[in-house]
């Protein structure tokens, strides 16, 4: 791998991250409760904090994934690769719902 394709990396995760945050603010500016426009909340309601912390979580994501789909060998690759999204994933549902800490604590 080159210098120059090295440094492409960022900027494609950066862009596919942006691509997706487009998704829930769409969805936020066509939710007429939304509390962006002085509603009481509800449905898809995003705060810039919400789209901070996933934007951060995405691009985290998305170059891990990166790393490990350049360096290593095709079985170890998919296997890691299958452990980053479920991570996200987890993450993501405990920063929503707090859903893993209530599946945690009905499992045990």
């Amino acid at each position: 791998m080159n210098w120059l394709s090295s440094q492409k990396s960022p900027v494609r995760v950066a862009i596919i991250t942006g691509l997706i945050l487009l998704i829930p603010l769409v969805l936020t500016l066509l939710n007429s409760n939304a509390s962006l426009y002085g509603g009481a909340g509800g449905g898809w309601d995003w705060a810039p904090m919400d789209f901070l912390a996933m934007g951060f979580l995405l691009f985290i994501a998305g170059m891990a994934i990166d790393f490990v789909a350049r360096r290593f060998h095709p079985l170890f690759r998919y296997v890691t690769i299958a452990v980053i999204v479920l991570a996200f994933l987890a993450l993501w549902v405990e920063l929503a719902v707090d859903g893993v800490s209530q599946f945690l604590e009905f499992i045990f």
